[in-house]
C-alpha cells in the first residue's frame, strides 16, 4: 500500500534466488525445485535470525506480539 511494499518483495525474491536457486542448484526437475522451495520458506520462517526483529525468527517474533497484545487487551 506504499511506495517501499515492492522493494521489501524485490529484496526478498534476490535474497531468495541467491540462496536458494543459485548457490543449491543445478536443478533435477520442477519437483525437486518445489521441494526445496517448501523447505527455504520453512526455514526462512521458523529458523532464520532476521536483525530487523531483534534477531528473532519471523514465527517467534509474530508469537511473542500476539502474546503480549493479549496480555495487554486483558490488563
Amino acid at each position: 500500500a506504499d511506495s517501499y511494499d515492492n522493494a521489501m518483495a524485490e529484496a526478498l525474491n534476490g535474497f531468495f534466488k541467491a540462496e536458494l536457486i543459485e548457490h543449491q542448484g543445478p536443478w533435477r526437475d520442477a519437483d525437486q525445485v518445489e521441494r526445496a522451495i517448501v523447505q527455504w520458506v520453512g526455514w526462512y520462517n521458523t529458523e532464520r535470525l532476521h536483525s530487523a526483529l531483534d534477531y528473532l525468527p519471523p514465527e517467534e517474533f509474530e508469537d511473542r506480539h500476539h502474546r503480549s497484545q493479549a496480555t495487554t487487551n486483558t490488563a
